[in-house]
């Protein structure tokens, strides 16, 4: 399947040509027809020598609807740029060539038409076309004259476009779909219908898409396909198609809407890009009117240099990496020149000297983008954000990839960098603190998401214990408490299961936090909430309990350790957690053997 354009000046043969190859009046409107002058966009379609299915979209030739010429042009890959001998080459001739040039159309083929009333005059013209065609893509493009009327040169024509259509890339038919509307009309019984051209992807009946215009963005869902006036359960590329859809209004859809993917189109209302000029030396107007399939949008120039600029538009577009518009003066009515998207997803510039430093950054870059420089400007991002976006797969040198999340390794090495000094700014400031949470931790390094934070903490040369964050052994500075720390040892080592009351603590000023970073060193055991009692407390204690009739009772403990029952309870259910006794039932415990 492929689909082809027309283009050239009004009156040149334009639809007289696509009715004579394909049987099929491309003028819908009576009043086209009546003065025989194509106002919209046309469509016919017919099958060539070699079998290949082929669909036209024929466009309107005067100045007044180039608009409408734009939108037909927009999503086609191929051209039959027509010439008329009688007259040659004439003043839209060269805004279509123009538009063919801003959109980087490279496969065509140029129809010199009415051969039949000016035969002396085809090879001179054929000259002028290649002489005004030289720049753009269709330099080169095979040059056939024909007459509509008399049928001469329609077969060669025929054969030309097989030709042609043989060297164009084969479209993928697992790609994502996006389908610009240049139709909306409403059939009785069947409702809502669209057309436009399915340039990649596959369409199925059933199928779900998002519907991204003027209106927003809103779920339909595909009732019935045609192509070609023949109804289908599934089409693929390169297809005129027309698509019945459920849960949308005709008078909801316009001219320039999308059907787009669900989920896999990003939209965007700024974008910066590669300018191609039809005059490099002519001054870009502020306001433009950008072309992008079958849209046009109004949108606002800020260049950055001769060669790049940031293009914010009045509404946001299903546009990606690659992508190119064509810009088009209103005022003026002429198209200055085409642009080729480098950054749907662009940063604010926000500081004197950032449009300069933008330009720096984008001079480098293809229409395929510089992936490293992508993942390096956000630091981290998802995979799957950079392929909405229209980048490649394939990760480049410096890139870590964690889960689905593409970290720049300087990024990496910034926040752990950034984290390690937070925690040694902890340790200074709070020589009591634990370490450093996770959540300050998380808060401290802004990460573009929370997941993103045991990649950085691999590698940080933090120690991370009971989610608390650490220098390699550290231990915490007692300072002002050290004195009453090594107050209370002196008492445990004299008597090592009678443990401070809460009132001799409170003298001591040791409160939670002193007590838990005496813990943390090694110095004292907690074993319930105000029960604090030396670290080899249970090594002792089993010493005791072991040389005890087994079993033992509670009390028989408390007697053997010399303590009181608010020591003895938690000591005893601390050496059952450890598995060093073992609780018979309810008032008697044995030395686990």
């Amino acid at each position: 399947m492929y689909v082809v354009a027309t283009a050239g000046h009004v009156d040149h043969g334009k639809s007289t040509l696509v009715r004579a190859l394909t049987g099929i009046e491309p003028d819908r409107w009576a009043e086209e027809q009546r003065r025989g002058l194509t106002i919209d966009l046309g469509f016919a379609w017919t099958a060539l020598p070699s079998g290949q299915e082929t669909a036209f979209v024929d466009v309107p030739g005067h100045e007044r609807f180039l608009g409408n010429m734009l939108a037909g042009l927009g999503p086609v890959p191929v051209v039959c740029f027509v010439v008329a001998a009688d007259e040659g080459w004439s003043a839209q001739s060269d805004d279509h060539r123009d538009a063919v040039a801003a959109l980087g159309i490279r496969h065509g083929l140029v129809v010199i038409t009415k051969a039949d009333r000016a035969p002396d005059r085809v090879d001179a013209v054929r000259e002028q076309a290649r002489a005004r065609l030289a720049g753009t893509g269709l330099a080169d493009a095979p040059t056939v004259a024909v007459s509509a009327v008399t049928g001469e040169g329609l077969d060669v024509l025929r054969s030309a476009l097989d030709g042609v259509l043989a060297g164009v890339p084969t479209p993928d038919p697992a790609a994502r779909v996006r389908i610009w509307i240049d139709r909306a009309f409403s059939v009785v019984g069947a409702g809502t219908v669209v057309t436009g051209t399915l340039a990649a992807g596959t369409v199925r009946v059933g199928d779900d898409f998002e519907l991204a215009g003027t209106g927003g963005s809103r779920r339909v869902a595909v009732r019935g396909l045609q192509r070609h006036g023949a109804t289908r359960d599934e089409v693929g590329p390169v297809s005129r198609i027309a698509v019945n859809l459920r849960g949308v209004a005709v008078e909801d859809i316009s001219r320039g809407d999308a059907l787009l993917a669900p989920g896999l189109w990003p939209v965007t209302d700024v974008v910066d890009v590669r300018l191609a000029l039809t005059d490099a030396e002519a001054r870009v107007p502020e306001w433009l009117t950008v072309h992008a399939g079958t849209a046009a949008v109004p949108a606002r120039v800020r260049p950055f240099d001769g060669e790049h600029a940031r293009l914010t538009l009045a509404r946001p577009l299903p546009l990606v990496l690659g992508d190119t518009v064509v810009l088009r003066d209103p005022g003026a009515k002429r198209i200055v020149g085409g642009a080729t998207v480098l950054d749907a997803d662009p940063p604010a510039l926000l500081r004197r000297g950032d449009g300069a430093r933008r330009a720096g950054a984008l001079a480098g870059r293809g229409s395929d983008g510089d992936l490293l420089a992508e993942v390096a400007r956000r630091g981290a991002v998802r995979r799957d954000r950079l392929v909405d976006l229209g980048y490649g797969t394939e990760v480049p040198d410096g890139v870590r990839v964690a889960g689905d999340w593409w970290i720049h390794e300087a990024a990496l090495d910034a926040w752990q960098a950034r984290l390690r000094g937070a925690v040694a700014d902890l340790h200074e400031r709070d020589p009591l603190a634990a370490g450093l949470s996770l959540g300050a931790a998380r808060e401290a390094l802004a990460l573009p998401d929370p997941s993103l934070l045991p990649t950085v903490l691999d590698g940080a040369g933090l120690e991370n214990e009971a989610g608390r964050l650490a220098l390699p052994g550290h231990r915490a500075d007692l300072g002002p408490a050290e004195r009453a720390v090594a107050e209370v040892e002196r008492r445990l080592t004299a008597s090592p299961f009678v443990a401070p009351e809460a009132d001799d603590l409170a003298a001591l000023r040791l409160g939670a936090r002193e007590l838990a970073a005496a813990e943390r060193a090694g110095r004292l055991l907690r074993i319930a909430d105000g029960v604090v009692l030396s670290p080899r407390a249970p090594a002792l204690a089993m010493r005791e309990l072991a040389g005890l009739p087994q079993p033992f009772t509670t009390s028989e403990a408390r007697r053997a350790l010399g303590t009181s029952r608010r020591v003895a309870v938690p000591l005893l259910e601390h050496l059952d957690a450890k598995g060093w006794t073992r609780r018979i039932d309810a008032g008697h415990r044995e030395v686990a053997r």
